[in-house]
């Protein structure tokens, strides 16, 4: 019998046995993301874009019974050519929603954000995971987070989401994600953040071009050098659809197909819009590891 290697993560108070990898359900307060944007509308309102809470109670619930162990609630959208909303429109978006799922829920509860307010709110809001696509580069993010127990995942991403992928040119794109991702955990070390609460991903689709993101996945057990948990983000993304051609909704199969890459590849949290099938695909990814 082969066992799978122990990986745990502390998240507030929690330590998460990673050993079976994890699901992260993609919980999207915006009206913008490419793929859900806008599901969380509040019936009543026809005009500026305002959260429903009970749809994003029922929605959290949703992927729980599914299999989620985290989930992740997002204000601002981060797709291609984003723009960006303003700290209070974010606020507005996402503490209701994780005051909520903090009170009727069991669950982990991460922010999808990158604005140091934003953090700190969620945080006294119930969140105890930070999922910031900038690693934490904006000033005060550190702050935000540091002494707080919370769990933290550091992305790669190259400019920002309006201009991101105008210019994605690198001489490695493995080697230099590896970089910026390292000295971002040595950072974090010397802010006094522990290697224990820390969780790398290379950002798929964040600056890169197709061949790029299958590249990387390709060779995403390079990133298990860190000896830290991978968090792979494939779900419905553009370098699925641009493979099979099909549109945001329909993207599933090839999703799962991508995930089994990942997940044979180190890959120890899944961040996806479809908990059920990735819940699937990771048991029937246990059972042949422990065969």
């Amino acid at each position: 019998m082969t066992v799978l290697k122990s990986l745990s993560l502390k998240v507030g108070d929690r330590v998460i046995d990673l050993s079976t990898p994890k699901v992260m359900g993609i919980l999207n307060a915006t009206p913008d993301s490419f793929s859900d944007g806008g599901n969380l509308r509040g019936n009543h309102e026809l005009g500026a874009f305002h959260v429903s809470v009970n749809k994003a109670l029922q929605q959290a619930i949703g992927m729980v019974r599914e299999g989620a162990v985290i989930l992740d609630v997002g204000g601002e959208s981060t797709r291609p050519e984003a723009q960006v909303v303003s700290e209070q429109e974010e606020l507005d978006r996402v503490i209701p929603v994780i005051e909520k799922i903090h009170t009727e829920l069991d669950v982990v509860i991460s922010v999808d954000t990158s604005t140091p307010v934003i953090m700190r709110e969620a945080i006294a809001a119930g969140a105890d995971f930070v999922n910031d696509v900038r690693a934490l580069t904006r000033p005060g993010a550190f702050d935000a987070v540091c002494g707080k127990d919370v769990a933290v995942c550091l992305m790669h991403m190259r400019g920002e989401p309006k201009n991101m992928q105008i210019d994605v040119t690198y001489e490695s794109v493995v080697d230099e994600v590896l970089a910026y991702l390292q000295e971002r955990i040595q950072l974090c070390e010397q802010k006094g953040i522990s290697r224990e609460r820390l969780v790398v991903d290379p950002g798929f689709g964040f600056g890169k071009t197709v061949e790029h993101n299958y590249h990387l996945l390709r060779q995403l057990a390079r990133f298990k050098v860190f000896g830290l948990p991978i968090l792979a983000g494939i779900s419905r993304k553009s370098m699925i659809g641009s493979v099979i051609g099909r549109p945001v909704g329909e993207r599933v199969a090839g999703g799962v197909a991508a995930t089994i890459h990942a997940l044979n590849n180190g890959a120890s949290i899944i961040r996806t819009h479809d908990v059920a099938a990735t819940v699937d695909a990771i048991k029937v990814h246990c059972a042949i590891v422990r065969s």
